[in-house]
């Protein structure tokens, strides 16, 4: 079966603590769609306590249990519904993506007195001040757990930077005398340093608890996968050594994906090179073609929308998606596609070969929420989008067979998939305008002669005969998408 994740959540979900018990009894509708796997957001304790989506991260070991940071669950619920949630969904047939935030830690416990020197924000390799020492709440005790778990304390030592007073500064530590950790990424000089307290992936005690703290996640939850959070911000060499260590105790592979966030497909390339190609990674720079494609509407070639992406590159290791968490309205990255060409990226992601989709929240239940800009409240609604759940349905029951491709024109452009006879009624065309209404002389092959052809998100009303090649005339609508199945084909 083909493979689709779901990331069942969206930035500003409800912090009213339910999300473990609404994924949880929505698991057998989203297997019968044809989900393969969820993609569930951090489940640890927030320095924010319920007031922020868990990237803020403080404590590693806390999934809802000990009263910390103002509450005992976190922003979803409670340790035990997220692990009633997980299981829910494994029992229905799918695997369970973890949200992995290993890049820093906020909300320190204790100050400490420790030694710095500022670098510029513009290029992190410029140091713009003497060594002096400030004092940072780098020191996390964990009270609220009293050493259940773990009696690990992070200090100074297990960070590599901070940022006091809105200025950056590296820690001088042993590890790392003042320097930040080789990283791919030349953005700002050095793109070691995101936020919080940075954590100092060459300090080989981080390094052991962190394997300890896998270990013992794995075993609580029995998660199935791991996303892996801003993965461009840390040292590359701790990946293979990570998820070697749990391959191995656990002596079974784990799916994981990386949060590489760049509209440039060479460094995305790369970091799977230097890996060992143990990551897949989300598309970017095709989330960034489709939205380019959604803001420039007819002027936009669409032969173009694979330019610089990693589906085209690298297919076998993309994750393709349209929107996320992180391109939502009133996100520092927002870019997210506008409403009219989200059915053309569905399709683009979920009709074809190459790459694995990852299909938004708000794209099938919808998103309502209110965030301050600037000091004025405003007011955003992502509408659902329904051609996706059919399109989640024709993944898993027409996606098959050779594909052949229509590329050949600026705004109308197509690809139809033969199907497979294992597999009954497979085999699909779709065309897309982003301009006028148009139409296309496509195959699908020649066991398809004689089938009949009907536009399944309901655009055209005709039918297609296929001829004794395979061959027939398929039309679409202006700017729209339509999806040719099987006439016999029932959702």
């Amino acid at each position: 079966m083909n493979q689709t994740i779901f990331q069942f959540f969206h930035w500003y979900y409800s912090p009213e603590g339910n999300l473990w018990n609404h994924a949880k009894d929505k698991a057998p509708w989203l297997a019968s769609l044809g989900v393969t796997d969820v993609w569930l957001p951090p489940a640890y304790k927030s320095a924010k306590g319920v007031d922020e989506p868990g990237y803020a991260v403080y404590d590693l070991y806390d999934l809802g249990e000990f009263d910390q940071k103002g509450t005992v669950r976190t922003r979803y619920g409670t340790k035990q519904e997220y692990l009633d949630c997980i299981k829910t969904i494994k029992d229905n047939g799918m695997g369970v993506i973890a949200d992995l935030v290993f890049n820093h830690k906020m909300g320190g416990d204790e100050k400490e007195l420790v030694p710095v020197q500022k670098v510029s924000d513009e290029n992190r390799e410029e140091v713009i001040s003497e060594p002096h020492q400030v004092e940072a709440h780098t020191r996390f005790t964990f009270p609220g757990r009293r050493g259940k778990y773990s009696d690990y304390v992070w200090d100074w030592h297990s960070f590599t930077g901070i940022c006091e007073d809105g200025t950056i500064a590296a820690l001088i530590n042993e590890y790392g005398h003042g320097t930040w950790e080789p990283m791919l990424e030349d953005e700002n000089g050095n793109f070691d340093y995101l936020m919080g307290n940075d954590i100092e992936f060459r300090n080989p005690n981080v390094r052991e608890e962190l394997k300890r703290w896998g270990e013992w996640y794995v075993e609580t939850t029995g998660v199935t996968g791991f996303r892996m959070d801003a993965v461009k911000h840390i040292n590359p060499d701790f990946f293979p050594d990570w998820l070697d260590h749990i391959k191995n105790h656990f002596q079974r592979d784990f799916f994981t994906i990386g949060e590489y966030w760049r509209n440039d497909v060479g460094p995305l390339l790369k970091f799977q090179e230097v890996t060992g190609h143990r990551i897949k990674l989300f598309d970017v720079p095709l989330h960034f073609n489709f939205y380019r494609a959604s803001m420039e509407g007819i002027d936009f070639d669409m032969r173009a929308i694979f330019d610089n992406s990693l589906v085209k590159e690298n297919p076998f290791e993309a994750i393709t998606f349209v929107d996320n968490h992180d391109t939502q309205p009133l996100q520092s990255l927002e870019s997210t596609v506008d409403y009219w060409f989200k059915p053309h990226a569905y399709a683009i992601i979920m009709l074809r070969e190459a790459g694995i989709p990852c299909v938004f929240y708000p794209a099938v239940f919808e998103a309502k929420y209110v965030d301050d800009k600037d000091g004025e409240e405003i007011y955003v609604e992502l509408n659902k989008i329904p051609v996706v759940e059919p399109m989640i349905k024709m993944r898993r029951d027409l996606c098959y067979g050779i594909q052949v491709e229509y590329f050949d024109d600026a705004t109308i452009v197509g690809w139809t998939k033969q199907g497979e006879r294992d597999k009954q009624l497979s085999g699909l065309a779709v065309l897309m305008s982003n301009g006028d209404e148009g139409e296309k002389w496509m195959s699908m092959g020649e066991k398809n002669a004689g089938r009949i052809m009907t536009d399944i998100c309901g655009g055209r009303p005709e039918r297609v005969t296929l001829n004794e090649k395979g061959e027939g005339m398929f039309k679409v609508n202006a700017g729209s998408v339509s999806v040719w199945v099987d006439e016999r084909y029932r959702l």
